[in-house]
């Protein structure tokens, strides 16, 4: 495989696919090209492509459905970055399988005119805003957008930021109905609305919660009168704030709505993108996580700006779970009225962030874990000859710090909880019926089992879900192994 234009033919396509060897793995160097393997052997083309979609123009597809993979190549360097950048931090997600996304040596894909790519660029014209003819009519160029599972507020300027991708927003309305928070959004016309559609319906914002679920609106155009945290048109910087806009049940709220016919052609077509405006408080800021552009360190790609740094305290409700797998936790505190909800302080903000970013909404003892900022900046112990029934702990001092050492490699491990765990410092007495005895004594099922092949120190051991992969982390990491070994538990990022 050179690393020059990859001629697309029927041989490559999988008519006789034993002739293609793929791609060969290389350093990760960037390329316009994508490389996607372990793909559903029932994936359509439509959902390959959109795999790309929110990052840029999808240029040219190469599908190898006999051997699960496909190229995909962007209309630009910058895009593939920001799409290989966003999918090393959430894996996605094809139809229950998870898929994996990297830098193709190719530095482009040349199409010839076999058969079997008709469907591929069919795929591509359909799809990418470049090869959609606006002049076609779709059924509107207003999307109703409603968010369903809500666990973190959603702003006007996120929504914003998430649908510009697929063309210029000309108007949006964020607002509550129903006790769901929704928004109607306008573009210039139907072909962005059918692409950010297609990409987006189905989607979550944050990491697992906050879903977006897309269709097609029955209005023609939105009339938007202020320019607030509620609603704005970006045709129109000179428009008042006025007071946020009432929520949708309020009668007063269908005065922001109107089924007048669109404005003119040169009107919607104005450049006014949204991320360009140079009206203040009509941009839209960089959103971290979701779909946004994800070229950002750490913590802040798991879906979350970043945190002050003096925010490091957590609430955390139903229950008092074991959070030091992402950070070192340095004081509980059990509250007194509310014995379900704990604070949980951590050494520094990102932790707090980290953890904050794992844990909400995972189940534990079969209930769903609500975690949120404290308006406490740390742990107060009970002052002295005060005792406080055992509710509050300090562990500053605790030996099992994970966290502790600068720079150390466990910070590269962190991973969202999965049913799959990494087990470390096994001592060469223990064998592998040891290991899964052990973990199944406390009722959960243990589905695999498998050491390193070239270090018995480190193993995997896949639990029954990860709800039973949670518990059991709690309830063995640390746990004494004989021969002064206590084993080390964290979540993996592989399967077995």
């Amino acid at each position: 495989v050179s690393n020059g234009p990859y001629i697309m033919s029927t041989t490559a396509n999988g008519n006789d696919s034993k002739k293609f060897k793929g791609d060969i793995r290389g350093p990760g160097v960037p390329s316009r090209v994508i490389h996607i393997r372990k793909l559903p052997n029932d994936i359509t083309e439509t959902e390959v492509i959109s795999l790309g979609l929110p990052f840029g123009d999808v240029t040219n597809l190469l599908m190898l459905k006999a051997k699960n993979q496909a190229f995909l190549e962007m209309n630009s360097e910058e895009a593939a970055q920001n799409m290989v950048g966003y999918y090393s931090t959430v894996m996605p997600i094809i139809r229950h399988h998870p898929v994996y996304v990297q830098f193709s040596n190719h530095k482009e894909l040349k199409t010839d005119n076999s058969p079997n790519q008709e469907r591929a660029q069919a795929a591509l014209r359909a799809l990418s805003t470049s090869h959609v003819d606006t002049t076609v009519a779709a059924p509107s160029s207003v999307l109703r957008v409603v968010v369903e599972n809500l666990v973190y507020p959603v702003s006007l300027d996120a929504l914003c930021q998430i649908f510009s991708k697929f063309g210029t927003v000309l108007r949006i309305i964020v607002f509550t109905k129903n006790s769901q928070f929704q928004a109607l959004l306008q573009y210039p016309d139907g072909a962005s609305a059918q692409a950010a559609k297609l990409s987006l319906d189905g989607q979550n914002i944050y990491n697992g919660c906050c879903t977006l679920r897309i269709s097609f609106s029955k209005l023609t155009s939105l009339n938007v009168k202020y320019n607030n945290e509620k609603s704005r048109d970006f045709t129109r910087p000179d428009l008042p704030s006025g007071d946020s806009q009432p929520t949708m049940e309020h009668p007063a709220m269908a005065t922001a709505f109107s089924k007048t016919p669109p404005r003119t052609h040169a009107r919607t077509h104005a450049r006014t993108h949204a991320l360009s405006f140079p009206y203040p408080g009509l941009t839209c800021p960089a959103l971290p996580g979701g779909l946004a552009s994800l070229s950002l360190p750490g913590a802040t790609r798991l879906g979350f700006p970043p945190l002050p740094a003096g925010v490091c305290v957590l609430l955390i409700s139903n229950l008092n779970p074991e959070v030091g797998v992402y950070g070192d936790v340095m004081r509980v505190k059990i509250l007194f009225n509310k014995k379900e909800n704990a604070l949980v302080q951590m050494s520094d903000s990102t932790q707090a962030q980290l953890a904050m970013s794992h844990l909400s909404g995972q189940q534990l003892h079969g209930k769903s874990l609500r975690i949120t900022l404290s308006k406490h900046t740390s742990v107060q112990l009970p002052r002295e000859g005060h005792e406080d029934q055992g509710l509050t702990k300090d562990y500053s001092n605790s030996p099992l710090h994970r966290f502790k050492k600068p720079g150390s490699k466990n910070y590269s491990n962190i991973f969202p909880p999965s049913a799959t765990l990494h087990l470390s410092n096994i001592p060469p007495s223990v064998v592998e019926d040891d290991l899964k005895m052990l973990f199944s004594s406390s009722g959960a099922t243990v589905k695999a089992f498998k050491f390193f092949q070239k270090d018995h120190k480190m193993a995997l051991i896949q639990m029954g879900s990860v709800e039973e992969a949670i518990e059991s982390l709690i309830e063995f990491h640390n746990h004494d192994l004989g021969e002064n070994h206590h084993l080390r538990v964290s979540f993996s990022k592989s399967s077995i």
